[in-house]
């Protein structure tokens, strides 16, 4: 009910939705709740995600899966990599209509052209997302919001820090990407959570926090701990290269 707590104390009377999509929650909520304002549900959304750990069942539910990191550290994208790092957090994005935001003079973060949501279907397991749900969804996205790819120059990854989730991720980018340039190294990749380890529901709404506030700066932040690329990824004959400095963030034309 916690949905409905904020909208009492909040005296918020729209759509009050609680939505649990595992890691990928704070994301599915901001783009239910774009939807909701394109759609004429509501003229305004609160929208994010909550992870707090009181008990340690994350850490033996993960730990028997095999999915933490022994050493402790996030090693996304590296050769290193062995799992990812809980981490805790709580994230809200207040999404309004451009026009109406320009309007009320607010502070204009970031604007977001488009979203769209799927599911992998049937795969080996719950570590190994598919390739081919991810290429599908990227391709779509860009086709039904006139998006190239050859004019996006960082992308925010999942990017868990597992050897085989990584590779997947990169491989799905690599694959949308190719249908619109043949261009190299010209994209950043990064993942925050390097920085404040895997905040489970609120992942999505830290990376896209991470966005804005590089928007906000003009700066593409490190990713931390790369060292050695993971063996499965081929950077060399891709459009993308790990960000392991702070970049001045230039946009082009």
């Amino acid at each position: 009910i916690l949905s409905a707590r904020l909208s009492y104390f909040l005296n918020l009377t729209g759509t009050a939705l609680s939505i649990d999509t595992a890691c990928s929650s704070s994301l599915v909520a901001i783009h239910q709740g774009c939807q909701s304002i394109l759609n004429g549900e509501n003229e305004m959304a609160l929208a994010g995600g909550v992870h707090i750990m009181t008990t340690p069942l994350l850490y033996i539910m993960a730990s028997k899966a095999g999915m933490l990191s022994y050493i402790g550290k996030c090693r996304t994208f590296d050769n290193q990599a062995d799992g990812f790092v809980p981490g805790e957090g709580v994230g809200v994005l207040v999404l309004k209509p451009l026009k109406k935001a320009v309007e009320d003079g607010d502070n204009i973060y970031g604007v977001i052209k488009g979203s769209s949501t799927n599911q992998d279907g049937k795969t080996n397991g719950i570590t190994a997302p598919s390739s081919n749900s991810q290429i599908r969804l990227e391709k779509e996205l860009y086709e039904k919001c006139g998006i190239s790819p050859e004019s996006i120059s960082f992308v925010e990854t999942h990017g868990t820090g597992t050897k085989l989730g990584d590779p997947i991720e990169v491989a799905a980018l690599r694959e949308s990407f190719k249908a619109y340039t043949a261009k190299k190294h010209f994209c950043a990749l990064g993942s925050v959570k390097t920085n404040i380890g895997h905040t489970a529901t609120a992942a999505g709404v830290a990376s896209v926090i991470k966005v804005l506030l590089a928007l906000k700066h003009k700066q593409i932040p490190p990713s931390l701990n790369f060292e050695k690329a993971n063996e499965h990824i081929n950077f060399q004959d891709s459009p993308f290269y790990v960000n392991t400095k702070l970049t001045d963030w230039k946009p082009a034309d």
